[in-house]
């Protein structure tokens, strides 16, 4: 069973960018996105700082955020990629569920993946993922490429936008001070 401790900070840099975006977005009264916390277990706690430095992971989680921007709802995970490969392990079973009946029941299900060696964050829609979650079910790469992804759907990183395309409909969420 993995432990908290086993995946450390993985994925902070794009959560620390989502959460700020999120806040703005509260802010300007735009979007209420909230992250959903992973259940955990705490086996061992640092008494002096009072951190968690051992637990285990209480049950499946769905996924990183929810919540409704412009009246749509939406729910979406956010990963963080070093390669031009995204491996499909990365997504568990449980989320790509969750999605798909967020979706029938008319929300908008995404995922965020941050190419950090090249410094462009991806707007991969639940339609684009199923394509390669099928492809790899059925026998077929257990990953997609860099080069699959459909250039509209990168994210510019020197703005705020956090998904301006939701299923085709075109949202400007970008902020204007």
């Amino acid at each position: 069973m993995a432990t908290w401790n086993s995946r450390g900070l993985r994925g902070s840099t794009l959560e620390d960018m989502v959460n700020r975006t999120n806040e703005h977005y509260r802010e300007k009264k735009l979007a209420l996105i909230q992250k959903i916390p992973t259940p955990i277990t705490p086996i061992r706690i640092d008494k002096e700082s009072r951190h968690i430095t051992l637990a285990y992971f209480e049950q499946k989680s769905t996924v990183d955020y929810i919540g409704a921007v412009q009246s749509y709802p939406v729910c979406f995970d956010a990963k963080e990629c070093h390669t031009d490969h995204f491996p499909l392990h990365n997504i568990h079973q449980h989320q790509v569920q969750f999605m798909e009946q967020f979706e029938l029941q008319g929300g908008i299900a995404f995922m965020l993946i941050l190419f950090g060696h090249r410094d462009e964050l991806y707007y991969l829609t639940f339609r684009e993922l199923m394509t390669y979650w099928k492809r790899g079910q059925e026998g077929g790469r257990k990953h997609f490429k860099y080069e699959e992804l459909n250039p509209r759907y990168f994210l510019p990183m020197n703005t705020s936008a956090l998904a301006p395309y939701l299923e085709g409909i075109k949202l400007d969420l970008q902020c204007r001070d």
